[in-house]
C-alpha cells in the first residue's frame, strides 16, 4: 500500500484521527485507553479511527500483554512525518492540553491501573 498524499489527507482530515495521530507523534505510543482519557471519546470511537489510521497505513500496533499499544508506522517517508510535525505545531495549544490530561494520570504503569 503506497502512501500518496491524497490518502494520507483524506485519513488525517478528521479531527479525531488527526489529534490520535499527533498524540502518537509525541508520545511515541499510546493504548486506546490512554487516547480515550486525553481525548474524552468512547472506546469505540477511537477504536474504530486507530483501524482507519492503521489501514491508511499511517499507525502500527503491538501487544504486550491483555495491551494494544499504537504507534507510528516505522516506516513512513520523510514528507509525511514534516507533514505531522506541521500539524502538530498548527495543533500546539490543543496538542499540549491533551499531554497534560495523560501527563495528570502519572506514569504507564499508573495509567494503566487506572484507566485500562
Amino acid at each position: 500500500m503506497s502512501l500518496d498524499p491524497v490518502r494520507v489527507f483524506k485519513c488525517l482530515g478528521d479531527e479525531t484521527r488527526l489529534m490520535l495521530v499527533l498524540l502518537v507523534l509525541r508520545e511515541q505510543e499510546l493504548c486506546v485507553c490512554e487516547m480515550t482519557h486525553a481525548l474524552e471519546v468512547s472506546q469505540p470511537k477511537v477504536s474504530r479511527h486507530l483501524a482507519q489510521l492503521r489501514q491508511c497505513g499511517l499507525l502500527d500496533d503491538r501487544r504486550e500483554g491483555q495491551w494494544v499499544y499504537y504507534g507510528l508506522e516505522a516506516s513512513l517517508p520523510g514528507w509525511v512525518m514534516a507533514t505531522l510535525e506541521a500539524a502538530a505545531q498548527g495543533q500546539a495549544s490543543r496538542l499540549a492540553a491533551l499531554r497534560a490530561r495523560l501527563a495528570a494520570m502519572g506514569n504507564r504503569p499508573e495509567r494503566r491501573a487506572a484507566l485500562c
